[in-house]
């Protein structure tokens, strides 16, 4: 179960631009695929693409973020990271920070920085009760989260 983070926690992105949580939300809610420092975790890139693909035009800023360096984040990433607002989490203290027990994760924060939804692991159905949370606070479509090719459901991995 999320909980809200500390929105003086500084974020980093892989170009190099460090604000603390609460500026990165200033003007919008952030919509976060967060990802574990591990190559196999790639295969959630196609799912978040599909995300950020209608919640790209939406009032809230789509982006990963990847526990690890700049250099773990392009291994994950791959070509993604130049295409999407990447944050890197090098001690795990923002994963932290939201009481995320397991990555991949989905995670909507109001410009507060507060939760809105969040589900850990991978599971189609808790990801699209998520999105579906992003479309109501953005009076958006939603994306169809299950595709077939997509991973098994799984509890993920440990932060």
């Amino acid at each position: 179960m999320a909980t809200n983070p500390n929105p003086t926690l500084e974020l980093t992105t892989t170009k190099g631009v460090t604000r603390t949580l609460d500026d990165w939300s200033t003007m919008f809610h952030l919509c976060l695929v967060i990802l574990p420092p591990r190559p196999e975790a790639g295969v959630y890139v196609p799912i978040a693409e599909r995300i950020f693909k209608v919640f790209g035009d939406a009032d809230c800023r789509t982006a990963f973020c990847v526990v690890g360096n700049d250099f773990i984040a392009r291994g994950v990433l791959g070509e993604a990271e130049d295409r999407y607002l990447t944050f890197v989490d090098p001690d795990g203290a923002f994963a932290k920070s939201l009481g995320l027990t397991h990555l991949p994760a989905f995670v909507h924060l109001r410009q507060d920085t507060t939760v809105v939804a969040s589900a850990e692991g991978w599971s189609a159905d808790e990801w699209q009760r998520v999105a579906k949370e992003v479309a109501t606070a953005m009076a958006w479509s939603y994306p169809e989260i299950a595709r077939p090719g997509d991973p098994p459901p799984t509890p993920g991995w440990p932060v």
